[in-house]
């Protein structure tokens, strides 16, 4: 079938295994899944339609329901940051290192709110006394600062044009980009955290055109982290078609699969779901970059 379904996920690009140009890994802890993605080649970053560079996915199994289950998960996390975090930026995470945290999407819509109530779940510890004061908590965080910019529509300002101001003015060593993801299979829905070095295009799971969020265009390292939380609905049909072995390409099928390409579908109880992750992703992020 033409039709591509969109995905931000590496792994469901034909990341799986170890092939030309990408080399991936597959560990565990605290029984979480890791699986660890790098795409090394401008011929495997065509062939995939992911950019070169190292993607991290950290299933969450059952990691929303129990408060412990949800702290082992967090530490889990946290290590997968802090460590991606530092690499990155060629520093080590100290009380000194400054984080800007950017909550992508808008906050009115529930789906696409993951980052807005992320980074308000934040403790932003940036302008709180002086550099060289002790600060009132142990252990100490870095200097975290965040904001939610809302959405192009909203602003009418490039998402890029925002933070590579705030970068200017306040000169972290890392941006760290927050954002709902769309994903290819519907297991992965709020089921899984992904990871990665390359930066973000705002929107481009859903087919959105923004300017990508990157080192080149914000001016310093960026790490971007996402939960998928919506699934186009031509994939869900291609899926259905191909599970019943009725996915053979003409021209009909194509017209009625990708006449549904603009439309996207939830969990059911995502109203419920995303509070849990942007939580979950709050204290993953205090977990990483608290020395």
């Amino acid at each position: 079938m033409a039709v591509a379904a969109r995905s931000d996920l590496a792994r469901e690009c034909g990341c799986e295994r170890d092939g030309e140009g990408v080399r991936v890994s597959r560990t565990e802890a605290s029984g979480y899944e890791i699986l660890r993605v790098q795409i090394k080649s401008e011929a495997a970053s065509a062939r995939i339609g992911k950019p070169c560079g190292r993607y991290v996915t950290v299933s969450l199994g059952g990691a929303l329901i129990g408060e412990g289950g949800r702290e082992d998960f967090c530490r889990v996390l946290g290590v997968e940051l802090r460590e991606m975090a530092e690499r990155l930026s060629g520093k080590r995470v100290t009380a000194h290192f400054s984080l800007l945290a950017v909550g992508l999407g808008n906050a009115e819509l529930t789906p696409d709110a993951l980052g807005p109530k992320t980074v308000q779940r934040l403790t932003v510890t940036r302008g709180m006394g002086s550099e060289n004061a002790t600060f009132p908590l142990s252990p100490r965080p870095c200097r975290i600062s965040a904001i939610a910019p809302g959405v192009s529509a909203q602003t009418g300002l490039e998402m890029a044009e925002i933070v590579r101001g705030l970068v200017e003015t306040t000169a972290p060593d890392l941006v760290l980009v927050i954002d709902s993801l769309a994903a290819r299979d519907k297991g992965h829905l709020a089921a899984t955290v992904q990871l990665s070095d390359t930066g973000i295009q705002p929107g481009s799971g859903i087919g959105g055109k923004r300017k990508a969020l990157t080192a080149d265009t914000v001016g310093v390292p960026v790490l971007a982290v996402g939960v998928p939380t919506v699934v186009g609905t031509a994939t869900l049909v291609r899926d259905a078609l191909l599970r019943f072995g009725l996915g053979q390409e003409t021209p009909e099928l194509e017209e009625l699969v990708g006449g549904s390409e603009s439309f996207f579908v939830t969990p059911k109880d995502i109203d419920l779901l995303l509070p849990l992750l942007a939580s979950t992703l709050a204290k993953s992020i205090e977990k990483a970059f608290t020395v």
